[in-house]
């Protein structure tokens, strides 16, 4: 009999853990492949089912395909991360719709008064914004379910990109994401991860 290891009591398959988590690296550069739309909602129609607060689903994405939307992002893109932005196949900028509350009669239907609840607009961006945060989770993650790779970059002038895409005020930008299929080069090596020992503890109460 085999020893038991962690792998093993996961109920994915080691090659789907790798994809998801064990072989996939942050990528910084990509081959010319594009990302095709049909991708992209693929990805979507998986991740949009990761909770959320009242079912809220504040994550909003702009992708930025053509050569001419990306020139308007490279500007507030600091020089560490333009090379790499302007020569992905697909730059996405992630947003919070801060009035996403006007959406929780339908989504969250069995509390129709959850929209009242967040009309304080200080609150509102508060819970858009956390929420929208575990979402950029679950698309990086669904990025690399699609067996593409991800960059997420927060290295640009966010009030900028806010102004240039986003004029209206109902968005705050949170991240910046480039997509594609990875380069296979050399990578460099992985950095190390904590031990399951220095981030989880458990607390027992007498008793």
């Amino acid at each position: 009999m085999t020893a038991t290891t962690t792998a093993d009591l996961l109920a994915l398959d080691r090659v789907a853990q790798d994809l998801l988590f064990r072989a996939a690296r942050t990528a910084n550069t990509f081959t010319d492949e594009p990302v095709t739309d049909a991708q992209v909602a693929a990805i979507h129609d998986l991740i949009r089912y990761g909770p959320t607060a009242y079912n809220g689903q504040p994550l909003r994405v702009l992708l930025l395909r053509s050569a001419a939307a990306r020139a308007r992002l490279l500007p507030y893109v600091s020089s560490s991360n333009r090379a790499k932005t302007a020569s992905a196949p697909l730059t996405a900028i992630l947003a919070a719709d801060v009035d996403f509350h006007q959406r929780l009669p339908e989504l969250y239907p069995h509390r129709p008064q959850a929209r009242d609840w967040l009309a304080d607009r200080a609150a509102r961006v508060e819970q858009a914004r956390f929420n929208a945060t575990l979402q950029i989770g679950y698309l990086i993650v669904g990025v690399r379910a699609a067996g593409l790779a991800a960059g997420p970059m927060a290295g640009f002038d966010t009030a900028g990109v806010q102004r240039e895409f986003f004029p209206d005020g109902r968005h705050e930008v949170l991240l910046l994401l480039n997509l594609g299929h990875p380069d296979l080069g050399a990578p460099h090596d992985r950095l190390p991860r904590l031990d399951t020992g220095e981030v989880i503890r458990t607390l027992d109460e007498p008793g």
